[in-house]
């Protein structure tokens, strides 16, 4: 397929790569320059403008946005509105929450363009060789894409949700998912390294990834920052949140759905940001380490 790429992130990046590599056309734009010059030196068509990004492909266009959530998202579905027409498809792959995936939607499809709203997770490695999303909207817009879907993401790693919302909701109650798992790994280790602070969290973290009920990626990864660094001395336990823990919490309470331990692994990222804690340290690494996030070093 021919593909318009609007974004070059950490995750937009490695995408296109992903793409291209599996035989799509990626014809891109960004913002910066750099990121620009960057996939074009391997090999990536770019555009020198939004506005071109449409007109540089052919027949049915299918284009993703890749860019965090919020008014940026706005801003280039209004500009590329123009350009755009009947039977076209946008993908939005970040992080949008989902009432405004479905108030998109609705304002796209009085003009007959469809807006597939996509979770994508498993973090940049994952965006390179092989991600996991979650796709809401118009079920024969889905079915159109879905050679894209199944050759960028992992074996059974791509799901259609249901209607226009469906995808982001599912990625956001994800995301409030890990920030619980995470919370209660740092809290673990912490625990362990007060009763011992001689213990190799480390050896510990690798053992139980060998059968233990509690094995995971995250583990995997938590024992690659232990080993980089043993107690995390160089960076901060500060654990910044992306929006979608806080939008996971809110739903809940007006479904008047109870999420006790996520609520509170969202209030301990707020305690993090006033004190420096092993526990932060800990998710603060995982975070860096799924998902490129910058750390705060001492």
């Amino acid at each position: 397929m021919q593909i318009g790429l609007i974004g070059l992130g950490k995750m937009g990046y490695n995408l296109a790569l992903n793409m291209t590599r599996n035989g799509h056309s990626v014809v891109a734009f960004d913002a910066s320059k750099a990121a620009m010059e960057k996939i074009q030196s391997e090999g990536v068509q770019t555009v020198s403008s939004l506005n071109e990004l449409p007109q540089a492909l052919s027949g049915r266009r299918v284009i993703w946005i890749m860019v965090p959530a919020g008014q940026v998202v706005d801003v280039i579905i209004n500009n590329l509105k123009n350009y755009l027409k009947a039977d076209d498809i946008l993908i939005d792959g970040g992080n949008s929450f989902y009432k405004e995936s479905i108030s998109r939607a609705k304002e796209l499809e009085k003009m007959g363009v469809h807006l597939l709203d996509c979770g994508t997770s498993g973090g940049v490695n994952s965006a390179l060789n092989g991600v996991c999303t979650m796709i809401g909207g118009w079920k024969e817009a889905f079915e159109y894409c879905t050679p894209l879907f199944k050759s960028i993401c992992v074996e059974q790693g791509f799901l259609y949700c249901g209607k226009s919302g469906s995808g982001h909701f599912v990625k956001m109650v994800t995301v409030g998912i890990e920030y619980s798992m995470m919370q209660s790994i740092g809290e673990g280790l912490e625990l362990m390294k007060e009763h011992n602070p001689n213990l190799d969290l480390a050896a510990i973290t690798n053992v139980l990834n060998h059968g233990s009920v509690v094995r995971s990626w995250l583990l995997e990864l938590t024992q690659h920052a232990l080993e980089e660094d043993k107690n995390l001395e160089s960076i901060k336990g500060v654990m910044h949140s992306s929006g979608e823990g806080k939008w996971t919490v809110e739903t809940a309470l007006e479904m008047g759905v109870p999420m006790p331990v996520t609520t509170l692994s969202l209030l301990m990222r707020y305690r993090s940001q006033q004190d420096d804690t092993f526990s932060g340290k800990v998710v603060a690494a995982l975070r860096n380490e799924f998902g490129g996030h910058a750390v705060e070093k001492k």
